[in-house]
């Protein structure tokens, strides 16, 4: 599979973003033409002095926060180029990233430009969520030779979650279940591994599943923040409690923005942001997992009806857009705590959650 030429494209996507997260130029191609860039994050003051660009990419979202949209360059949804934005790795920082944005209150006057390449540019910030890096590149158009590239069409190879694939599975004993069994999925080329825990004996009913994101800092640390580590165990002894159950442990920290971009989120909230609010100001989507990977990890479990343990309905409508039937969403209650109050009241106002 990974020698198809979706597999070239996907190892070309995930070397584009090893570059990425090591402060290497790259170029990306689309259908509108090819951009240089360099992620802002990573990126050097001697690595911006041999780019030569001193124009920022930076996310729809990001622009929203930055009062660039009333400007007819930023006026449609999708990343955001400010023309001579900064000359520094530093005046660039000030731009991209929210923690600074009380240190640097008068940013601008700004002037925004067509990005020269929309696919290309739409691509660059999915590649850096996928990174774990702010959204915000240098650019250029693109000159010369380029050590690493790749395309808009390579990055949707990489994402493809047709490539995932079981890699392993053996018993795996838990306090819910000791006949439990664990699943892992990868693709070739994308380095973080999913994982499935079946719980029960199998039966020809649909079993009780919960689509659980990855949160180190809850399931594993014990915070308070938010209620992933009570989510998790709770929704273990319940699929213990039924004939059968599936976890789908995805590896989809902080809906998709990653751990360090998260961690940036608490830094926000302490400042008085929202959940919403504060992906936002970083720009990112709010919601920005992909609930195509847990349906395709359902299809080569051989589960093709469930029932759904979430107090989301989107994620109802989502399983259900990719082929899965979902035949009952069970609820899933829990106590709150003084530091998470907040955000659940954030998910129930904001998100719709029905707590």
């Amino acid at each position: 599979m990974s020698d198809a030429p979706a597999g070239r494209g996907a190892r070309n996507a995930a070397r584009a973003i090893d570059a990425l997260r090591r402060g290497w130029p790259l170029r990306i191609a689309g259908a509108g033409g090819a951009l240089d860039l360099l992620a802002v994050e990573s990126a050097s003051d001697a690595a911006l002095a041999a780019f030569g660009g001193g124009d920022i990419l930076i996310s729809g979202e990001r622009a929203v926060t930055l009062k660039l949209t009333n400007q007819r360059a930023a006026a449609t949804p999708g990343p955001v180029r400010i023309e001579a934005a900064a000359d520094s790795v530093a005046a660039a920082l000030a731009i991209a990233d929210p923690a600074l944005d009380l240190a640097n209150p008068l940013k601008g006057p700004f002037c925004t430009v067509a990005t020269g390449a929309e696919d290309a540019a739409a691509a660059a910030m999915t590649m850096a969520r996928h990174a774990g890096l702010l959204p915000a590149f240098f650019v250029r158009a693109a000159a010369g030779e380029a050590e690493t590239e790749c395309s808009a069409d390579d990055v949707a190879a990489l994402l493809d979650p047709a490539r995932l694939a079981i890699a392993a599975r053996a018993r795996l004993p838990v306090a819910a279940s000791e006949t439990a069994e664990i699943v892992a999925f990868r693709t070739p080329e994308e380095a973080s591994d999913h994982v499935a825990l079946v719980i029960g004996k199998r039966d020809a009913g649909p079993p009780v599943v919960r689509l659980h994101s990855e949160c180190l800092t809850g399931d594993v640390l014990g915070s308070l923040k938010c209620d992933c580590g009570p989510q998790l165990h709770a929704a273990l002894h319940a699929m213990a409690d039924a004939p059968w159950g599936v976890l789908l442990y995805l590896r989809q920290e902080g809906r998709g923005i990653g751990l360090v971009n998260k961690l940036r989120a608490y830094a926000l909230q302490d400042q008085g942001y929202d959940t919403v609010d504060a992906n936002l100001r970083l720009g990112f989507p709010v919601e920005a997992r992909d609930f195509a990977i847990a349906a395709r990890m359902l299809d080569l479990l051989g589960v093709p009806r469930i029932r759904l343990m979430t107090n989301n309905p989107e994620k109802v409508a989502r399983l259900e857009k990719e082929g899965v039937e979902v035949v009952e969403r069970l609820p899933l209650a829990l106590p709150t705590n003084p530091h998470n109050e907040q955000y659940l009241a954030t998910k129930r106002d904001r998100t719709g959650h029905q707590l």
